[in-house]
């Protein structure tokens, strides 16, 4: 047995997440929309995966990720979660399904493991979310908090831009992680903040931190998957990393394919079935003949086999 099998036996969780933490050991986190991705990503090591309301942008080709519904994002938590056998798995709670009540958002929150299968749910926001977290958290569901220019303010920032550059800006940052780690969130993504502020909210707060154009010095990190394995064409942002570029090589195989289609190369033998053989003697069933007529009628005859 494989030491990538014995390994994929044991369920990553939260407590397992801040044992990884407390010991030093970086958490790998990405993104996953379906069940095939969730397969492939699980397999090579990931420890979360965030079915993340960038489904929007990459899946649904929509501008920003306002438009997901919460009925888009379970049906694809249920799709990773049959893929996934290791990974931690995080249903990332879209837009207005946690903003508008305590109560709805617990509502909401439960559905993503009810019938989403997820392990937790992540929902963006600081101090003025502290009691929506607090109030998911005590019915038992865990929470991953969401602190930076996070995407579902897009509007209200005026696009997306680096917070916590100047002081009084940072420490709005850094009040925003504290007030989500003091409600009882088990982690928070940092995103979009100057390195130096994110090595301070970790040394500050009792929760593994994960960035995303945060720097280094945070406990993890995560990755759109579509970007890190490059199957965004157009520019991706600086803080992103393409590990590889399967659009250039899905299109290479594309034009291969319609080359050989239209020429006539595939499909070949190889790719075909064959006619069915031909009933050998032995093969044919043996119907018995039908008893003699009664009253002097002639025999019936032996009727014909039939196949099928």
């Amino acid at each position: 047995m494989s030491k990538h099998t014995v390994a994929a036996a044991s369920r990553v969780t939260v407590p397992s997440l801040r044992a990884m933490a407390a010991r030093g050991q970086r958490i790998v986190m990405v993104t996953a929309y379906d069940a095939t991705f969730a397969r492939m990503l699980d397999e090579g090591g990931a420890d979360i995966l965030l079915v993340g309301d960038s489904l929007g942008n990459v899946v649904q080709g929509l501008d920003t990720t306002l438009p997901v519904t919460l009925d888009e994002m379970i049906y694809h938590a249920r799709a990773v979660s049959r893929g996934a056998r290791r990974a931690h798995l995080v249903g990332d709670m879209p837009f207005m399904s946690y903003q508008v009540s305590s109560e709805k958002a617990l509502e909401n929150a439960g559905r993503f493991l009810s019938q989403g299968n997820m392990h937790a749910v992540k929902l963006e926001g600081g101090v003025e979310m502290a009691e929506t977290i607090r109030r998911i958290v005590g019915a038992g569901i865990p929470v991953m908090g969401h602190a930076g220019p996070t995407p579902q303010s897009v509007h209200a920032m005026g696009g997306f831009k680096v917070q916590g550059k100047a002081e009084d800006d940072a420490e709005r940052v850094l009040r925003d992680a504290c007030a989500v780690a003091d409600a009882g969130a088990y982690a928070l993504v940092l995103e979009g903040i100057p390195s130096a502020l994110a090595a301070r909210i970790r040394a500050q707060l009792p929760i593994p931190t994960i960035g995303i154009g945060a720097g280094p010095d945070c406990d993890g990190q995560v990755l759109v998957c579509y970007d890190m394995l490059g199957l965004t064409p157009e520019r991706v942002p600086r803080f992103v990393k393409m590990y590889e570029t399967m659009y250039e090589r899905g299109v290479a195989a594309m034009r291969s394919y319609a080359d050989e289609v239209r020429n006539g190369a595939f499909p070949t033998a190889a790719h075909s079935f064959g006619s069915a053989p031909a009933p050998t003697p032995a093969s044919v069933p043996v119907v018995a003949a039908a008893p003699a007529a009664i009253s002097g009628q002639s025999e019936a005859k032996v009727s014909e086999p039939v196949l099928g």
